[in-house]
This record gives C-alpha cells, sequence and structure tokens, in this order.
C-alpha cells in the first residue's frame, strides 16, 4: 500500500498561518498609501503602487470596504473608512501627551511668538498631531495636523536620535542617497551631542525641535516653527532654551527621563 501524499494537517495549517500574515501585511501597506498628499487611491494606483495585479487590488479594496477600513466615494477612489478613523481617533485620544501638551504649547507659543507643532512617531516618520498657533503675529506659519514630515526635518532628527529601535531608524536613513544619507546621519549625531536640533526643511521657514519622554523613551517631538528672517538657527537664540525648558516640563509631568540632561553630567 503507497504511502499518502496529502500535507500534514500541521503543514496545511502553516501555510494558512502564513498565508494570514501575508494579507495582514498586504492591508498594512494599502492604509500606508494614505497621506495627506494622497487623500484618496484608486485599485490601479493600489496596483501600481504595491506590484499588484488589479484584480487582487480590487479584492483587496473591496474587502477593506467591507471591514469599514476603507470607503469608496462617488469617483470610485479609495478614501480611510469610518472604523479607521474612529481608530485614529481613539490611540491619539490615549495619548498622554496629546492630553498634557495643550497648555505647555500655548503657553509656548506666546513666549516665543511661534506657531508650536507636536508630532507623534507614525509608521516612518513624525505625523502631526496637534499645532498651536501664534495667533498674535500678521502672518501665520502654520503645519496641517497630519502631515508627514521628512526625514529632513527637525523633529524627524531628534526622533532618529532617541528612538529605542535604532536598527529601523538605521534602515530608514539608508534608503536616501549617499550624499543626503550621511549629512542625515551626521545631523542625528549632533541630536545626540547637543540635545535639539534647528532645520530649515523648507525654504524660509525655520523649525526648533526636543525630544518628550515618557516612562517608555521618546513618546513625542515639539517644535517651533517661523520664518527665517524671526526665528534664528543657532544655538544660542533665545528662543531655543524656551522649547527645551517646556519638552523638559512635559517630560517631568510624564513621568519621563529628559535625557539630553545627562549631556551635561558627562561632560563634567
Amino acid at each position: 500500500m503507497s504511502k499518502s501524499t496529502r500535507p500534514s494537517d500541521a503543514a496545511r495549517a502553516d501555510r494558512g498561518d502564513q498565508a494570514d500574515i501575508q494579507a495582514v501585511s498586504r492591508v498594512s501597506q494599502i492604509l500606508s498609501l494614505f497621506e495627506p498628499a494622497t487623500p484618496e487611491v484608486t485599485a490601479v494606483e493600489v496596483a501600481e503602487r504595491l506590484g499588484l495585479n488589479r484584480t487582487t487590488a480590487y479584492r483587496y479594496c473591496t474587502s477593506l470596504v467591507a471591514a469599514g477600513l476603507l470607503e469608496r466615494n462617488a469617483e470610485g477612489s479609495y478614501v480611510p473608512g469610518g472604523l479607521l478613523l474612529q481608530l485614529g481617533a481613539f490611540a491619539i485620544g490615549h495619548r498622554s501627551v496629546i492630553n498634557l501638551a495643550p497648555r505647555h504649547m500655548r503657553a509656548l507659543a506666546r513666549a516665543t511668538q511661534s506657531t508650536v507643532v507636536l508630532s507623534l512617531w507614525g509608521l516612518t516618520g513624525p505625523v502631526v498631531s496637534r499645532v498651536e498657533e501664534n495667533i498674535s503675529a500678521v502672518v501665520v506659519v502654520s503645519v496641517r495636523v497630519g502631515s508627514h514630515l521628512p526625514l529632513d526635518s527637525a523633529q524627524s532628527k531628534v526622533f532618529l536620535a532617541y528612538h529605542a529601535d535604532q536598527l529601523s531608524m538605521e534602515r530608514l536613513m539608508a534608503n536616501l542617497s549617499g550624499q543626503a544619507r550621511e549629512e542625515l546621519r551626521a545631523d542625528v549625531e549632533r541630536v545626540r551631542t547637543v540635545g535639539h536640533c534647528s532645520a530649515m526643511s523648507t525654504p524660509g521657514v525655520v523649525a526648533v525641535g526636543a525630544p518628550v519622554f515618557d516612562e517608555d523613551g521618546i513618546c513625542a517631538t515639539i517644535a517651533i516653527v517661523g520664518p527665517d528672517n524671526t526665528l534664528s538657527m543657532s544655538d544660542d537664540t533665545p528662543e531655543l532654551s524656551v522649547v527645551v525648558d517646556t519638552a523638559r516640563a512635559l517630560t517631568h509631568e510624564l513621568g519621563g527621563h529628559y535625557r539630553p540632561d545627562d549631556l551635561g553630567r558627562r561632560a563634567v
């Protein structure tokens, strides 16, 4: 009697688990396509950007609509669905820093006469989560809530310097071209040395940022932004000390340890 060639139950279960993991990964890739510059996508765009055939992309999008993670608008494109928005609001609302930051941000905006931006780490970079504008200024520089900041922004460099998963941070930087990668690494190393960052990511606009820590490590970055003719990138600019003091105060209120304070102890 010949041996059965049918796969065992364990082998079938293993293949099923792998398929489930692949499906979850694919869903994550589709949802990651959405950003302020891409508020909606079509199944064709999903297929092209993720290297899928159109039938598979359409099937995934349809399933996500059924699950409430996506919605299909009148033009036939897909936008974030109600469940996704609900989960996002829930997640942000339960971050202690979001609840404690507004008072500190208002005081910082008044003291520096600048717009204040609080960002949390997203999938591959900081996401602007709260903005406090300087309403007393004639010209206001602002940032949209939900914006994904580029890796060369001041707040990105602060996160790259202090993020607990340095291997993932290095992988992000490795995606850049040679010169840009080395310049970013040098800037990140400088953040580790001085504890803050000033950068001009957008021509004519300066951002000065510092890290905010909770019990688990860096949880946010706080920065002021303003025109380069009113806000300096120099380390001795008076606004910088106010940003750092605010980040330190918010860290202490969150029960965290403000790691840049260790720099002075090591220098002694």
